[in-house]
């Protein structure tokens, strides 16, 4: 029995490989008219994982700033109903101030 592989296969080895080693595109465009160039740009993009852009450091700053609004969610979990109990309040302050109260 030989091993088959489909293209769904190859699909999901390419993204693993994206992901682990990431993938840096980069590009010099020069538009121009009449051999007068009139506008450069340089572009560059870079896809990878999380974990591998951080190694890279790349993106360390959003990394630090989600794990420190996690760490606060998780000390503090009654802060968000509190949030949403204000809210609802200040709501139907608003709705009992529209009833027609008009002087």
């Amino acid at each position: 029995m030989e091993p088959s592989r489909t293209e769904q296969d190859a699909v999901v080895d390419l993204l693993d490989v994206i992901l682990e080693e990431g993938v840096l595109l980069q590009a010099d465009v020069v538009i121009s008219v009449a051999d007068i160039p009139l506008v450069g740009l340089q572009l560059r993009a870079a896809l990878a994982g999380l974990e591998t852009m951080t190694d890279y450091g790349l993106m360390t700053d959003w990394d630090a700033a989600q794990r420190r609004l996690a760490r606060e969610r998780e000390e503090s979990p009654s802060a968000s109903s509190v949030a949403t109990g204000e809210f609802a309040a200040e709501e139907s302050e608003l709705d009992d101030g529209a009833d027609g109260d008009s002087r």
